[in-house]
């Protein structure tokens, strides 16, 4: 299916992360593995389709996988409640770090046992997936409006992974503060971390900001801390996975010896999430389960070469970071400090 780009104020020219297409009854899903090369949409119909576009990360960012999973129980609805909770068993076997797709499952759930025996179970559960992706957008302008008043008038600041509109329903989390910081009239300046092994970074922040005319530089994650030591930054800013209630956070591997440089060269360190991504169920980042991705995703080198088969490789999809190396939490409720206590 043809792109349909689309004109936003607060965007120039981004392709939509997920749209549900009403004539044709399915999910539409940005193919995020093919970007910057090739914008293509995934087509879905199913729930296993959906869950498949999360696992091999055509669809991906906490926000966004949640989003995509609550569409996903709209195609189980057609079987009633027994196959909402079907449904849902297995998109939450797709990856386990990201709250957010846990509490959008949750959410469809509670709906779909609210509404048991409505025949209009499927319409109800598509306006409930509707609204949680509104819901988002919404949240992360909010988070960019109150995370901009951190940045300085002019500013270099430094990012990791891709926690923009392609990471959610659509502005950004992390990225949101910085569109939003240029919308108060701030000279904003990024940075980009690669983020290897899928290089977030380089291939979907770097476009999507390049996009959206920001000046931005890509760095590989080892040059962080030299670059903050010679070249000065202003703040980094990272989105999140999962906060735990005493603000320790999963985030994509390598944020972790970010923050510790940040500290280092007393760089103010903040993460901005939406507060749905806080589970104040767990007391601390020792019980954030951490998601260990194929290793070919790390085997597989540039060029067409490949690391041997007897070379053993790790590959953490994240890593957790003390709530002590963070400066300040950004939120679509404001700005806070751990312990984090409120219900979502």
């Amino acid at each position: 299916m043809p792109c349909r780009w689309v004109e936003r104020s607060w965007l120039k020219l981004l392709p939509e992360t997920i749209k549900w297409d009403g004539e044709r009854e399915s999910l539409m899903i940005l193919d995020q593995t093919l970007i910057p090369e090739e914008i293509k949409y995934l087509e879905c119909k199913t729930v296993e389709e959906v869950a498949l576009c999360i696992e091999t990360m055509k669809v991906r960012g906490a926000p966004a996988i949640g989003i995509a999973a609550a569409y996903g129980l709209v195609f189980a609805a057609s079987e009633g409640v027994e196959g909402v909770m079907k449904g849902a068993g297995r998109l939450s076997v797709t990856r386990p770090t990201a709250i957010n797709l846990f509490w959008a499952l949750e959410r469809m759930k509670n709906l779909a046992l609210e509404k048991s025996g409505n025949l209009d179970l499927v319409a109800l559960m598509l306006k409930e997936a509707d609204m949680i992706l509104e819901e988002d957008i919404e949240a992360n302008r909010a988070i960019g409006r109150n995370g901009q008043i951190v940045l300085p008038d002019i500013c270099r600041v430094l990012s990791h992974c891709n926690a923009g509109a392609l990471a959610t329903g659509g502005y950004g989390t992390a990225l949101g503060v910085f569109r939003a910081a240029r919308d108060a009239g701030k000279d904003v300046t990024l940075f980009l971390d690669e983020t290897r092994p899928l290089f977030q970074g380089a291939r979907l922040s770097a476009w999507e900001l390049m996009m959206d005319g920001f000046d931005v530089t890509i760095i590989c994650e080892g040059m962080a801390s030299w670059l903050m030591k010679s070249r000065g930054i202003d703040a980094v800013i990272v989105g999140a996975d999962r906060i735990a209630a005493n603000g320790d956070f999963a985030n994509k591997i390598g944020t972790y010896g970010l923050a510790v440089a940040a500290k280092e060269h007393s760089v103010p360190f903040y993460v901005a999430a939406p507060s749905t991504t806080i589970d104040s169920s767990i007391e601390t980042g020792e019980d954030i389960p951490i998601e260990e991705r194929n290793e070919e995703e790390v085997r597989l080198l540039p060029g067409g070469m490949r690391i041997p088969d007897r070379v053993k490789v790790w590959n953490p999809a994240f890593d957790v970071t003390p709530s002590g190396l963070v400066t300040t939490y950004i939120t679509d409720r404001g700005l806070f400090r751990p312990p984090f206590s409120f219900h979502k």
